[in-house]
């Protein structure tokens, strides 16, 4: 207890080191972190007065980065807009629904092959549906294709999977944290979780003059005293309904989201969202035995491989409902590919609910190839849809087209 402050403070210094070679190396922080825990974990040896196992400040860190997963979700609320949705149009809503059923669909599939009971399955195929809003927006604005034809029909199915995994993580945590032991009772526990998710619904469209109201406050000390305390205690409330405070923190943020001080919350909130944000990832690699891994290896590859065909697939099927060209589609494909903070959110569900102890090694692993692969392959869209192209024969070499012009 004597060396926690010190024990803490080493791995914040860490986490700092990690987030600046990530920076030099202008690549998402996620991959780093997690395995920056896994190296420094319950197997880390002892080196001089530095003692990387965080044995007793372990406690400490899980807390800090449960504070993580509510500033994540909560800043996710407030970005969640079922109206910018509807105005988005029908291809984002087609382009959304065409990615969720198709990972989620082939997700069931896969985790029945493997034998898995029915609520791993369910939670395996949720972790396969849900990609990385974060690093598709940093991909996205690092390779300077905000401007592009095919951006917005990509943000907009990135917000119709944030809507899938709340509607998603809402009826999961009703079934696993609920208690249910009979059929009755589950449906009973699953409509109090989709209930509590309606009624900030119901806020979000109808309670708007009265919040801006009690927020309007000039003093941002008072403001963000307010803003937060209500985080906290309704995250908390959540749970106590059976419903993961997780959810709560993200049904709390949607409540914020049409009020007139979104922005100025959005503003307060991302400090918050970084730090406590990087502190989660490396718990969650903290409590991952490196030598377990070796027991998922073969089922994450598949469900790697899975994933980059499918996300490709359901790219290109978005695109070109939307009349796009099969460039601009399979860019949609390979940008959409990353998986990470919400997947890993959506795995601590399923150990939280006593699942089996295979779901942490397999996102471990599911998370970390696709958050370093699914920015390259961004990146290299251009490569890869010449060898596509050459393949399946989308559209013919410029070249070519000139001649036939000339003829």
């Amino acid at each position: 207890m004597d060396h926690m402050i010190f024990e803490v403070g080493t791995a914040l210094m860490l986490i700092a080191l990690a987030s600046v070679l990530a920076g030099k190396l202008k690549f998402s922080i996620i991959p780093f972190l997690i395995v920056l825990g896994m190296l420094v974990g319950p197997h880390a040896p002892t080196i001089g007065i530095f003692d990387f196992k965080f044995i007793e400040s372990q406690s400490i860190i899980d807390f800090l980065g449960r504070i993580g997963v509510l500033f994540l979700l909560f800043y996710l609320g407030l970005e969640f807009s079922v109206q910018k949705l509807i105005k988005s149009g029908k291809n984002i809503v087609f382009g959304g629904t065409v990615y969720v059923v198709l990972n989620f669909a082939l997700g069931v599939g896969y985790g029945f092959l493997f034998g898995l009971p029915l609520y791993e399955t369910l939670i395996i195929a949720g972790m396969l549906s849900v990609s990385s809003s974060a690093i598709v927006a940093k991909v996205l604005v690092d390779l300077r294709r905000t401007g592009n034809s095919e951006t917005e029909l990509i943000l907009g199915m990135i917000l119709f999977d944030d809507i899938f995994l709340a509607v998603f993580l809402s009826v999961m945590s009703g079934l696993l944290l609920g208690g249910a032991t009979s059929v009755g009772a589950t449906i009973v526990s699953v409509s109090i979780s989709i209930g509590y998710m309606l009624l900030f619904f119901l806020i979000a469209r109808k309670g708007t003059p009265i919040l801006n109201k009690l927020l309007n406050i000039a003093s941002s000390e008072i403001f963000i005293i307010v803003v937060f305390a209500s985080l906290f205690f309704i995250a908390g409330f959540s749970e106590t309904l059976h419903v993961a405070e997780a959810i709560g923190a993200l049904l709390f943020g949607l409540a914020l989201s049409e009020t007139e001080h979104s922005k100025k919350i959005e503003h307060l909130v991302v400090p918050f969202r970084d730090f406590f944000g990087a502190i989660f990832f490396f718990s969650f690699g903290l409590s991952i035995d490196p030598l377990a891994l070796g027991d998922a290896l073969w089922m994450a590859l598949g469900a790697i491989a899975l994933t980059i065909i499918c996300n490709f697939v359901a790219g290109m099927i978005a695109g070109r409902n939307a009349g796009l060209s099969h460039k601009a589609s399979a860019n949609i494909g390979l940008t959409i590919m990353a998986r990470g903070e919400f997947t890993i959110i959506v795995a601590n569900l399923g150990i939280a609910g006593g699942l089996a102890p295979i779901l942490k090694p397999f996102s471990a692993l599911y998370v970390l190839v696709l958050a370093i692969l699914g920015p390259l392959l961004t990146k290299e869209s251009k490569h890869i849809y010449k060898v596509m192209n050459k393949v399946f024969k989308w559209s013919e070499p410029k070249i070519k087209v000139k001649e036939k012009a000339n003829k």
